[in-house]
């Protein structure tokens, strides 16, 4: 990988031409732009990441404020990751829009790309979301405006922004629950005797906070005492490796509270745990004016590598953690690591390069529940459907891109959005409606939103064997009447469960169920399925209008959903209550 990349992402124009033939330009949307100088890079010539992060965080504070209308602060930033370094004399361009907005906080999407001046190429440097909180005014708590989407590609961010935000809420919980059960699970620390002691590396500095570092309302800049945390922990990577390290990632984190103008930022940093090609490096800002005690501001991970000539990663010495609490760290390191390559494979690669049937476990739930609703999100937000039949008003609509094949069932039922969802939750009823279950069995309750079943159907031919699956099921209610209730399904794989001689194993990619409150007696059903060679035997007849079985198997969904509406959910509504009082009660504290 070189600073400028090999290949060079598409970046959209800003201006969209509408249906109406307006010209459309995101009114929350901010740009800026900035040459690299030299008093802005480091001694190889790269862009600092801290001067980086400086601008990324001020662009995107403009945007949030330009949607709120008064004054805004960064409450957290989620994972980044730096694809390229930029040297002296790019350009770098950032873009910020507001993708969506809750009660008092809103998610900023930013784009950073580097633009090379002379031969007239630009190139992703890194996509990140941060969330920011509208401050209170004299007249009390704010209450944002709603985002509204205009464009698909504003649907498909609106939509997923709401998974992201679950996922934020619940980070720091699973988090720990994970490092605990990883560490317990590692030895003691293994000695070496060219290691390098962890205390080598310890930095500590201070900062005064002066009237520069902050906005007009004196508080500290997020973007400045991320500079300042960068700043840190290069100095300690580099006491490590005593040469100078790259940036790599940065996990998620929260700002615990405010800094002001007159605080002194105390800013610790030290190597966790050094790994082959890469080291964890742990920062923490605490902040103090005159005698108080200090304040916990912000903690976070930042992974560094260092690059040879030929930009590829040097293999790294070995550390020697402290007693007590560096081995505690130096184990945490390798549960983190364990959870940063899951999110980064299950999360970060296009959907096109994440195999079919990813393994299960504890420590991937979060990022497997987040990708099978996210593709279901992104699925519902198309707007290329090409209706192919249509009987009874039960519609049949496929899409063909990229060499896969898509199809979508759409109807509506007089039975209330939040019974059908309940219904249609529980798998092992669909075998009452649907020919294609022949058997369903619950295999875990991971916890309220996500289940995992084997699912037996019966084979297309007859003297074929059946197939089975293994499915994750996750289900999600509205955040608002803008959001449709979801039941996102996709394959994982089980070591509990392995393919047996019976049946074939075969695979979902992306399914499951969008469900519409329309009035308060009718709703709209789409079931989405991204076409498998598992899936395809059974609906290519309906797809070439051979027959048309999908309208049987969905005229009997809507027969079942009208003949059970006043039965009980198959999934108790107060553990539902409980788990969205959860989630209100964490944005409250939040």
């Amino acid at each position: 990988m070189t600073s400028e990349g090999k290949d060079a992402d598409t970046v959209q124009d800003p201006l969209f031409i509408l249906e109406s033939g307006e010209v459309y330009r995101n009114f929350t949307e901010v740009k800026m732009s900035q040459i690299v100088l030299p008093c802005h890079a480091n001694h190889c010539g790269e862009l600092s990441v801290g001067q980086l992060l400086k601008w990324m965080d001020s662009t995107a504070c403009l945007s949030a404020e330009r949607h709120a209308g008064c004054s805004c602060v960064t409450a957290s930033v989620d994972d980044i990751h730096f694809e390229h370094t930029i040297g002296v004399g790019k350009v770098v361009n950032i873009i910020a829009k507001v993708n969506r907005a809750f009660t008092s906080s809103m998610e900023v999407g930013i784009l950073v790309t580097c633009e090379d001046l002379y031969t007239a190429r630009l190139w992703k440097v890194c996509h990140a979301f941060a969330t920011f909180v509208a401050r209170r005014t004299e007249a009390g708590k704010v209450q944002l405006k709603q985002v509204i989407p205009h464009t698909q590609m504003e649907q498909m961010e609106y939509s997923l922004a709401a998974e992201r935000r679950r996922m934020r809420l619940i980070h720091a919980e699973i988090i720990t629950d994970l490092l605990s059960s990883s560490t317990a699970q590692l030895g003691e620390c293994q000695e070496y005797e060219d290691a390098v002691p962890a205390e080598r590396t310890r930095v500590e500095s201070v900062e005064l906070v002066l009237p520069p570092h902050a906005n007009h309302q004196v508080s500290t800049f997020g973007g400045q005492i991320m500079a300042w945390m960068e700043n840190v922990a290069t100095i300690a990577a580099s006491r490590l490796c005593n040469a100078h390290p790259t940036l790599r990632t940065i996990d998620m984190f929260h700002f615990r509270g405010p800094s002001h103008i007159g605080d002194r930022l105390v800013l610790k940093a030290i190597v966790n745990n050094a790994f082959k090609h890469s080291m964890e490096v742990g920062v923490c800002a605490e902040a103090y004016k005159g005698g108080e005690p200090l304040r916990h501001i912000n903690s976070a991970f930042m992974t560094f590598e260092v690059l040879d000539s030929d930009r590829k990663p040097c293999t790294l010495p070995r550390i020697r953690p402290e007693p007590v609490d560096g081995n505690r760290r130096y184990k945490e390191a390798v549960a983190r690591k364990k959870i940063r390559l899951d999110r980064k494979y299950i999360i970060s690669c296009k959907q096109t390069e994440v195999p079919v049937s990813v393994p299960w476990d504890p420590s991937n739930q979060m990022y497997l529940s987040y990708n099978n609703v996210s593709a279901l999100k992104l699925m519902d937000a198309r707007n290329n459907w090409v209706l192919t039949s249509e009987k009874n008003k039960v519609r049949l609509y496929t899409l063909e891109e990229n060499q896969v094949l898509c199809f979508k069932i759409e109807m509506h039922v007089s039975v209330p959005a939040e019974q059908t969802f309940h219904m249609l939750s529980d798998l092992r009823k669909r075998k009452e409606w649907d020919q294609h279950y022949e058997e369903c069995e619950v295999i875990t309750q991971a916890d309220e939103d996500d289940t995992l079943y084997r699912v037996a159907t019966p084979s297309v031919s007859k003297r074929g064997k059946g197939k089975d699956f293994i499915l994750l099921a996750s289900r999600r209610k509205p955040c608002d009447f803008r959001d449709p209730y979801l039941i996102a399904l996709r394959s994982v794989t089980l070591p509990t469960h392995p393919p047996t001689e019976d049946y074939t194993r075969g695979e979902v990619l992306c399914a499951g169920f969008t469900i519409w409150e329309e009035s308060s007696i009718v709703t709209k059903i789409t079931y989405y399925n991204q076409a498998t060679p598992g899936v395809l035997p059974y609906i290519s007849t309906d797809i070439a209008g051979l027959s048309s079985g999908f309208y049987n198997a969905f005229s009997a969904c809507s027969h079942f959903l009208e003949a059970n509406k006043d039965s009980l959910a198959a999934l108790p509504h107060s553990a539902l209550q409980h788990n969205c009082a959860t989630i209100v009660s964490l944005e409250k504290e939040k």
